[in-house]
């Protein structure tokens, strides 16, 4: 991945919009002492170089009832013909059951499980790194038992909740 040339003020642009996304261009402009015409045409450039990724509205999982947030570690099946050995079961969860690796067809299935919000494909003794935002523990359960579980690649999970939220942010450091 090529690494983007960001000067001081494209810097300034990016802290301030991961802040607040909302902001006018006009505000945006103001804030690094540029005219609006030169700000637009900058932040234009990193959303093309894809430097801005998107905008998006970030909400509060417990004020949509979704208190439970739980981190899965997922070890895989390694064997190639485990996730077309119950081809019904694969077809059930989404899976492409035509015996391709294990690894890619679980990563297929995670795209649709809507309790899934990061995946992460992880070096060490496990396969992947899930965060997982659930109601309570009873959907916690139906979401391990009736969808992970089942997936015909899944060897093993290991589960750790989270306590106490300390630090939660989007925001990344700009060096």
């Amino acid at each position: 991945m090529t690494k983007i040339a960001l000067d001081k003020t494209d810097r300034k642009i990016l802290a301030i919009l991961q802040s607040d996304g909302r902001l006018s261009n006009q505000d945006v402009a103001e804030q690094v002492s540029l005219s609006p015409s030169p700000c637009l045409r900058r932040i234009k450039r990193l959303e093309e170089e894809g430097v801005i990724r998107q905008y998006v509205a970030l909400l509060d999982p417990d004020k949509i009832g979704l208190g439970l947030l739980a981190y899965v570690n997922v070890r895989l099946e390694k064997h190639s013909d485990a996730a077309a050995a119950n081809h019904s079961t694969a077809r059930a969860l989404g899976v492409n059951p035509s015996g391709t690796s294990p690894r890619a067809d679980f990563a297929v299935a995670v795209e649709q499980w809507p309790e899934v919000v990061a995946c992460y494909a992880m070096t060490g003794e496990m396969d992947y790194l899930l965060r997982v935002h659930v109601e309570d523990m009873d959907h916690f359960s139906r979401f391990m038992m009736a969808t992970l579980l089942r997936h015909p690649a899944v060897l093993d999970v290991k589960s750790s909740f989270a306590l106490q939220r300390v630090k939660d942010t989007t925001a990344l450091p700009l060096v």
